[in-house]
């Protein structure tokens, strides 16, 4: 098996793990599980939580550890930043132009990359969770549609510990204590009977609610609670869905 840091990796991929992972194993202690659900051949997409602008990172790493190097879909805003933006490309990763028409293109590149037999990593809640206790909230069909094109494994995984350091919006970490970052993989989501239908509404809505429900099962073990019986959901909230929340009313 290769590793993340071989020649076979885009060079800002292997420029990112060199630079990176020495830091986060200094700043943070790790607990990693459910590794053996983790595919080790052909494509395949990866659902995380989102808590923490620290996420990406994080699930980075547990990937990394694994010897896998997941394509990211990510905001077009971050591509922009000099530099970062670079090495993003770089490494191959995938810009999303959320909310417009053109969020068609990332979808493409996705459904492309699993069919090279690469692992796409796709938050399916498209941002930093709504939900006031950091449960995961209603999901977005992006990851259902790729694992409906494609037919390939849909794996959930959770995290906890990011939004200990850097809380949901906030400017600064909290690097006083080295925190534990605890990451956990999940069986693939069964959507075997869901192959072949017509992609109709009600098809992405049920695919996507199975993504949901297997990701907050996950976090229910590392959080060792159980979350809401009902998923937030931004909009009927009355909360916008991207960028720092606020009444929709405000939002332009």
């Amino acid at each position: 098996m290769s590793t993340p840091t071989d020649s076979s990796r885009p060079f800002g991929y292997r420029l990112a793990v060199r630079l990176l992972r020495p830091l986060l194993v200094l700043l943070a202690r790790r607990e990693w599980s459910g590794t053996e659900h983790l595919p080790r051949e052909g494509g395949w997409v990866v659902c995380p939580n989102h808590v923490s602008h620290l996420d990406p990172l994080v699930f980075a790493h547990f990937m990394v550890d694994q010897g896998l190097a997941p394509r990211f879909l990510g905001k077009r805003e971050v591509f922009d930043v000099p530099l970062v933006g670079a090495v993003l490309r770089s490494a191959d990763q995938i810009p999303v132009e959320r909310e417009s028409g053109r969020a068609g293109s990332a979808y493409h590149a996705a459904v492309a990359a699993v069919r090279a037999d690469k692992c796409v990593a796709i938050y399916p809640e498209g941002t930093l969770t709504r939900d006031p206790d950091l449960w995961p909230m209603r999901g977005k069909t992006g990851a259902a549609r790729v694992a409906l094109e494609t037919r390939c494994p849909v794996v959930p995984v959770a995290m906890w510990g990011p939004q200990e350091v850097l809380p949901p919006y906030a400017h600064r970490p909290r690097l006083r204590r080295r925190r534990t970052m605890r990451v956990r993989a999940g069986a693939p989501v069964a959507l075997e009977d869901l192959y072949g239908a017509p992609v109709t509404t009600e098809l992405l809505t049920e695919a996507t609610r199975r993504i949901m429900d297997a990701v907050t099962a996950e976090l229910e073990v590392l959080r060792g609670g159980t979350a809401p019986a009902e998923r937030f959901d931004p909009r009927r909230a009355g909360v916008s869905v991207t960028g720092r929340p606020r009444p929709l009313r405000d939002a332009s």
